[in-house]
């Protein structure tokens, strides 16, 4: 924290640094014995009123009274990363998109509506990259009223904690009453060590088949969805097959330097016996032969199981993505 020359703890921020990366300290709330203290480190959202609002890196906002500050001074907008592919969110977030097409798109300033029949969040979002280039309550409206047209629910993918991500979207979303549903974090890491695994028993196809399928976790996949799974520079489908339905599964989408990873699947009474590593190395080994060097995955923020299995693979989180839906006011004109 910031201490004057006294030694004494001095708040270096104000108002004017809304928007800036900050790292403040307050007094803790929670009423105990002696003076606690709690650090907290984000994006300034705003200053309003005697209120900060910080918006942490993995989208939690945390409500300041400035009577609490003790400290506080703006830090760097990123982080120095220690290790995985030097990478910016804006790079990412077009890559994962390319990766996972809808059947559908319309422009909106730099905005891209998605749709895909309502087959995932992903595919069924806005990608806010850059200004709408209308006020954003007009942008709001006009999105509403394009997914309320093909009669699907409206949602604006957003992201936080990477220099350039989107925090104070976040806030004026929140505050116009949208509801964040899921948070997941997008990971990186080094490809060539993926691929340095045990690859046996992995079956490479350009196509989902009715074996693949039958692992996949979304059931009675259809038309659109397929469109959607197929959708990319290079994909490719990995199977490990079973008995019944294939052990495992996953999928990857080449696009350049890097190799994206999804839908890896392992039958629930075969895990812990590293098919989803074989499947993923299989995998990597033909995106090295296309020649990416660089690895790309999502994965939610409450799979433990997943998180640990990427983190031993050498992924670590670049930030954290947030789909939020608008609010639900009935007999509101779209």
């Amino acid at each position: 924290m910031e201490i004057s020359a006294g030694g004494r703890l001095v708040v270096r921020i104000s108002a004017a640094d809304v928007g800036k990366r900050v790292s403040v300290r307050r007094l803790d709330e929670t009423g105990g014995p002696g003076q606690n203290f709690t650090d907290t480190v984000g994006v300034l959202t705003s200053w309003d009123d005697g209120v900060l609002m910080i918006t942490r890196r993995d989208g939690e906002r945390v409500r300041i009274p400035e009577s609490a500050l003790v400290a506080g001074k703006v830090v760097p907008a990123e982080p120095a990363r220690r290790r995985g592919p030097a990478a910016s969110y804006e790079e990412l977030a077009r890559i994962a998109a390319r990766g996972w097409r809808p059947v559908e798109s319309e422009r909106l300033g730099e905005w891209e509506l998605r749709a895909a029949s309502g087959f995932t969040r992903r595919a069924n979002s806005v990608l806010p990259l850059g200004d709408p280039g209308v006020p954003l309550d007009e942008a709001l409206t006009a999105v509403r009223r394009w997914y309320g047209d093909r009669g699907l629910p409206a949602y604006i993918q957003t992201a936080t904690g990477a220099a350039g991500t989107q925090e104070a979207l976040c806030a004026e979303l929140e505050a116009r009453g949208w509801t964040r549903e899921v948070t997941a974090e997008l990971w990186t890491g080094a490809l060539a060590p993926v691929a340095d695994r045990e690859t046996s028993g992995v079956v490479l196809s350009r196509e989902a088949d009715a074996d693949w399928l039958a692992r996949y976790q979304r059931k009675g996949v259809s038309e659109v969805a397929l469109r959607v799974l197929r959708s990319g520079p290079s994909v490719w489908f990995a199977t490990v097959p079973g008995e019944d339905a294939p052990a495992a599964i996953g999928r990857c989408v080449v696009d350049g330097r890097w190799a994206g990873f999804a839908a890896v699947e392992v039958d629930p009474s075969l895990r812990r016996r590293g098919l989803a590593s074989t499947v993923m190395a299989a995998l990597a080994r033909r995106a090295l032969d296309e020649g990416a060097s660089a690895a790309w995955l999502q994965v939610e923020s409450d799979n433990a199981g997943a998180r640990a299995l990427y983190a031993g693979m050498g992924f670590a989180a670049h930030h954290a993505y947030h789909h939020y839906r608008e609010p639900d006011v009935s007999g509101e004109a779209r």
